[in-house]
């Protein structure tokens, strides 16, 4: 029995073992790290007071009187303090003759594969979209050219001012469409690096919002200071974070809060490539939320739940983002949405290989 306890203390896998009434009888080291929980505080107390999924409750509860295994996929689990974790589960009845009745329960995380796989999908989507806009734009502003330079032609030839009018209105709204898909198409200039303090970055696009939010909404700050600076093109980053706070502005239709908040994340990975330290930038809102069915295009040009949007301010945002190495993400629920900004704070190359 001490060498089966010391192998469950070895695995990378986290494992519990329960009794009949899923009380915990035992729980390794990497349960203990999954579960930010200790063996000693968790023995003798049941599943259910620290681990909120009722499903899988009464499936282990089954399984005990049924003396049968089952295996779930990406299970979200609801663990202290509201943290929430993302498993495989493949839960073992143990019914040994002379031993009471019990569960090996064999948990793996896979919230980082998801995410990776989430990321590199947000990476592709923004380079297949750019790539796409850039022909429907080749094919779009030459017959635009052609447009404007005939009704200019036109206005030449008429004498008449109310005649001229029209051929106005046609050169006007060729300029506006010629306009609108240079803005479909992104930014087209290289990125100027320079030292950048990401909480200037902050304040100054905080500034710029407290001119035009009502006085029903509220940004607040919440600032890790000991964040680096590290070498960003500071305009870039002001205009990718100012499209999203002013979404979160439109989101709260004139009352609720905003919190810009600041952190690093250590040896973290940015779809394939995992960096040695990542700023990250939380938006937050808590207004109504994003549309689920929306959620996952929200990245696309001309995507918007405002009807006098253009939906171009997060496709700039993700693009100008991506040009720093970094990435936009977003989770939302009604009462909070959050848009994180990952952004690689080491100088260029300075990546492991995953």
């Amino acid at each position: 029995m001490v060498r089966e306890t010391r192998i469950l203390e070895s695995l990378s896998t986290a494992v519990l073992v329960l009794d009949a009434h899923l009380r915990v009888v035992f729980l390794n080291p990497a349960g203990e790290m999954l579960f930010e929980r200790s063996a000693r505080r968790s023995i003798g107390v049941p599943l259910s007071e620290w681990m909120d999924n009722a499903r899988l409750i009464v499936r282990m509860a089954r399984a005990v009187n049924e003396n049968r295994s089952f295996t779930e996929r990406e299970l979200e689990l609801v663990l202290e303090n509201n943290r929430k974790v993302t498993v495989d589960v493949t839960v073992t009845p143990q019914s040994d003759p002379g031993h009471p009745p019990g569960l090996l329960v064999e948990m793996i995380q896979v919230d980082r594969h998801l995410r990776i796989t989430r990321e590199e999908n947000l990476i592709e989507q923004n380079l297949a979209v750019r790539q796409l806009v850039r022909g429907m734009a080749h094919e779009i502003k030459n017959p635009l050219g052609g447009l404007r330079g005939a009704a200019q032609l036109l206005e030449r030839e008429l004498e008449s001012p109310e005649l001229k009018e029209y051929t106005n209105i046609i050169i006007d709204e060729a300029d506006r469409l010629r306009s609108l898909v240079n803005r479909m198409l992104g930014p087209n200039n290289v990125p100027q690096f320079k030292p950048t303090n990401i909480h200037h970055v902050l304040e100054h696009v905080r500034n710029l919002v407290n001119i035009e939010v009502p006085e029903g909404i509220e940004v607040q700050r919440d600032y890790d200071p000991s964040i680096p600076d590290f070498n960003a093109d500071a305009d870039m980053l002001i205009q990718a974070t100012l499209n999203i706070v002013r979404n979160a502005v439109q989101a709260l239709d004139g009352k609720g809060t905003i919190i810009l908040r600041t952190r690093t994340q250590r040896q973290f990975t940015i779809g394939q490539k995992r960096h040695k330290l990542v700023v990250r930038v939380d938006i937050i809102d808590d207004g109504p939320g994003v549309p689920k069915e929306m959620m996952e295009s929200i990245f696309y040009p001309m995507v918007t739940g405002h009807a006098d949007g253009t939906g171009l301010g997060l496709a700039i945002s993700q693009s100008l983002v991506n040009l720093h190495g970094g990435l936009i993400e977003c989770t939302s629920e009604p009462g909070e949405t959050m848009f994180t900004i990952l952004l690689p704070i080491e100088a260029a190359g300075e990546t492991i290989n995953e």
